[in-house]
């Protein structure tokens, strides 16, 4: 905050007062320190978000949103945020804890808005074939703002993530096969495969029934959305609630087969464990690398799994398809992509 000239005039005013000798070394420093806060320029302020314009074409016609924490040095990594339905960018930044994140581990965070005049329950279009090519819609749209991102913080481009909740979840998987080469890894919570409502037939049928397709037909949907891209692909850490009614539990199953069939990886779980008490599984490729995770939160309905709290491993704070089961999602993500 910044004080005007006639304020500081009045703070030097203050009349002269009979106090004890002694006190005065003290209330003379708390002055000077008073003055100090008030009127020194350019003090810093804690980071907020703020809303980019002009970051492109724009062709899906929405908003960009971007939080950089106070004083991050060039370099750092880049998070993709996308919210849910009927949510936005900045509750779902902070419900989620990628904003929380961002300020203990240093990166940005670029958070996507959608429109009602797009869609009018505010979600990503993530079946629609116009928004989910590359260099088309929504999705050209997203990738604009990650090279407008990179280009203003100087950002590191090898290290640039995507997820989303739901439809959010939806279009991180739109991005992961759209634009491969620009995200190292996806997180994706409660969303769908990528060309699910293609394969089914319906949005509808692939969220609460899910497609028939085998991995190889999973697999050859992402390879067709980038012909002739030899990689390499993004990584993918999945969560799902077991007692999810809106997005059945059987499309992070399809999700896994997705993936796991564009790395060149099989559909046996190399790791299976518990992490908080849930089912925890990692799938390798050939090499030994993890190539997909994913997460069963048992018990829970739909929405992204937090953990609120100011302890090592919380984040998130419990809101509107924000649910509390002793898990960050963001933090597993995180950690598994070395941003912590």
């Amino acid at each position: 905050m910044t004080q005007t000239r006639a304020a500081s005039r009045r703070i030097c005013r203050i009349p002269a007062l009979r106090i004890p000798a002694l006190r005065i070394p003290v209330l003379a420093t708390l002055l000077v320190a008073l003055i100090a806060a008030v009127l020194t320029p350019g003090r810093a302020e804690a980071a907020s978000l703020q809303e980019v314009t002009g970051f492109g074409s724009n062709p899906g016609a929405l908003r960009m949103f971007r939080y950089v924490p106070d004083g991050l040095p060039a370099g750092r990594p880049v998070v993709v945020a996308l919210h849910g339905c009927t949510q936005n960018a900045s509750g779902y930044g902070t419900g989620s804890g990628w904003l929380q994140l961002a300020d203990r581990w240093g990166f940005s965070v670029v958070l996507p808005q959608q429109q009602s005049a797009n869609n009018a329950s505010s979600c990503f279009n993530w079946f629609q074939s116009g928004d989910i090519a590359r260099g088309q819609g929504e999705a050209a749209s997203v990738a604009q703002m990650v090279d407008r991102q990179l280009a203003d913080v100087s950002g590191d481009a090898s290290r640039v993530y995507v997820t989303g909740l739901s439809a959010g979840g939806g279009m991180s998987a739109v991005m992961m096969a759209a634009y491969p080469e620009r995200f190292a890894a996806g997180g994706i919570v409660a969303g769908l495969p990528y060309g699910c409502a293609q394969a089914a037939g319906s949005p509808y049928v692939c969220m609460y029934v899910g497609a028939t397709q085998t991995p190889r037909q999973w697999g050859d949907r992402v390879r067709a959305a980038r012909p002739g891209y030899t990689g390499p692909w993004p990584t993918l850490i999945a969560f799902q609630g077991t007692a999810d009614y809106t997005v059945k539990p059987v499309n992070m199953t399809d999700l896994m087969r997705q993936w796991t069939d564009v790395h060149g990886a099989d559909q046996a779980a190399d790791v299976s464990d518990t992490v908080a008490g849930y089912p925890h599984q990692v799938f390798r490729d050939a090499g030994g690398r993890a190539v997909v995770e994913t997460y069963s939160i048992t018990g829970m309905g739909h929405g992204q799994p937090v953990d609120p709290g100011s302890g090592s491993e919380q984040c998130g704070s419990v809101g509107a398809y924000v649910l509390d089961v002793n898990l960050c999602a963001a933090y597993r993500m995180g950690r598994a992509w070395g941003l912590g």
